[in-house]
C-alpha cells in the first residue's frame, strides 16, 4: 500500500523563527548568569518594531534590547531595503516571575501544567521522520549558500516543504520538493531555480542516497515572486511553529511551544524526556517506531501520565520496553534536568532548524 507524508520547515530568518531565537538567546543569557534562572519570554516582529514580553527571575540584569539587536544582526537583517532591521525600536515589557508559580517551582515542581510527546523511526540515521529530516535540511542549506555568498542573490526569510512517499509504512520515495526563498530581482526565477536545485536540492538528498523529483515536482516561489521577506511582510511571534520544531506532524503533540522557556517549564523538558526515550527504545531496536507521552500537574514533581505506542512495531513486549525506559532516565521534574543537563545555555541552537535529529544535544544521546 502506498501513502504519503508532507512536512515543512522554516529558515533562520523567518519572522517566527526569529522571535524563537531572540527568545532562547535570552534563556541562554539567564541561564549563564545563573543557572537556576527561570525564564518566560515571548517576542513579537512587524514593520520596524520589536517586542519583548514575558517574566525573568535571574539575579543579574540582562541587557534585553542587546541580545535582540546582535540576533536580528546576525540573521542578515541589517539593511532598510527590508523595512526592519537591528535597529529598529524595541520595546520591553519583561518582569519577575509570578510567585504564584514561583512557590511550586522553587519545591522542584513543574512550571505548568501539561501532556508531552516525543517520537522516533527508524526510516533515518538520526531516527526522525524522513519528510521533516529533509525539511529541515533543505532549509539550512538554503541559508547556508546565502550566509557563504554561495548563491549572494538570496535574501533572509524562507520555507521547506517535502513530500515522500512510503510504501507499506516505509519511505520509498521523494515525490515533491517546495521551497520559498526571496531573492534579488535581477536574477530571473528560472536561473534562482536552477541554482537552487544544484546548490540545495541535490546535495541534500545525496546525503540521504535519494534521488530528486522531477523538474516539474519542484516548485520555487509558488507565487513566481519573492523579493522581501521577514517581519515586514510577515508579523513574527515566538511559539508558532511548533510543528517545525518536532515531527513534522508524523506525532501528536501536547500544545507548547519550546522556545523562551527554562528547563523548568516541562513544555520544553518534558518534551526533550519524552523524545530521549523514543529514541533510545529504538535505537535499541526493541521498536521501529515509539511515541512517548508524559502528562504533569503544576508544582508537582512527579508526572500523573506515563505512555508508550509503538504501533504494533514492538520486538519486545511493552511492560518489557516500558520496564527499559525507567532504567534511562528518572521523570521527575528534577530528574530530567539533571539526568538530560539542560540547565545549560544552548538553547539558541534549537530554535532553528528543529529540536530533534541532532547530535549535539543531550536529549539525542544513544545510551545503549
Amino acid at each position: 500500500m502506498k501513502t504519503y507524508f508532507t512536512s515543512e520547515s522554516v529558515a533562520a530568518g523567518h519572522p517566527d523563527k526569529l522571535c524563537d531565537q531572540i527568545s532562547d538567546s535570552i534563556v541562554d543569557a539567564a541561564l549563564a548568569a545563573y543557572a537556576g534562572s527561570r525564564v518566560a519570554v515571548e517576542t513579537l516582529v512587524t514593520e520596524n518594531r520589536i517586542v519583548l514580553a514575558g517574566e525573568v527571575s535571574c539575579p543579574k540584569s540582562l541587557p534585553y534590547a542587546k541580545i535582540a539587536r546582535q540576533k536580528i544582526k546576525a540573521l542578515g537583517y541589517t539593511g532598510e531595503l527590508y523595512n526592519f532591521s537591528y535597529k529598529s525600536p524595541v520595546s520591553v515589557y519583561i518582569h519577575q516571575q509570578s510567585p504564584d508559580i514561583a512557590v511550586g517551582v522553587d519545591n522542584g515542581g513543574a512550571g505548568d501544567q501539561g501532556m508531552m510527546f516525543g517520537y522516533a523511526s527508524n526510516e533515518t540515521p538520526e531516527l526522525m521522520p524522513l519528510p521533516i529530516a529533509l525539511a529541515h535540511k533543505l532549509v539550512a542549506k538554503m541559508d547556508e549558500v546565502r550566509d557563504k555568498k554561495i548563491l549572494p542573490f538570496l535574501r533572509p526569510d524562507g520555507k521547506s516543504e517535502v513530500k515522500v512517499r512510503y510504501k507499506n509504512g516505509k519511505p520509498e520515495s521523494v515525490e515533491m520538493i517546495i521551497l520559498a526563498v526571496p531573492h534579488d530581482p535581477k536574477v530571473s526565477p528560472k536561473e534562482v531555480k536552477a541554482k537552487l536545485i544544484a546548490k540545495v536540492i541535490k546535495p541534500v538528498l545525496a546525503g540521504y542516497k535519494l534521488h530528486i523529483p522531477e523538474a516539474k515536482n519542484i516548485v520555487i516561489n509558488g507565487t513566481g515572486k519573492w523579493e522581501i521577506g521577514g517581519p515586514a511582510s510577515d508579523t513574527g511571534v515566538t511559539g508558532r511553529k511548533i510543528i517545525v520544531d518536532t515531527y513534522g506532524g508524523m506525532a501528536r503533540h501536547g500544545g507548547g511551544c519550546f522556545s523562551g522557556k527554562d528547563p523548568s517549564k516541562v513544555d520544553r523538558s518534558g518534551a526533550y524526556a519524552c523524545r530521549f526515550l523514543a529514541k533510545n527504545i529504538v535505537a535499541a531496536k526493541l521498536a521501529e517506531r515509539c511515541e512517548m507521552r508524559i502528562a504533569y500537574v503544576i508544582g508537582k514533581r512527579e508526572p500523573v501520565d506515563i505512555g508508550i505506542e509503538c504501533f504494533g512495531t514492538q520486538k519486545k513486549s511493552l511492560p518489557f520496553i516500558r520496564n527499559f525506559a525507567k532504567t534511562l532516565l528518572d521523570l521527575s521534574v528534577a530528574g530530567i534536568i539533571d539526568g538530560l543537563k539542560l540547565r545549560q545555555p544552548i538553547y539558541a541552537r534549537t530554535a532553528v532548524y528543529g529540536h530533534f535529529g541532532r547530535e549535539e544535544f543531550p536529549w539525542e544521546k544513544v545510551v545503549v
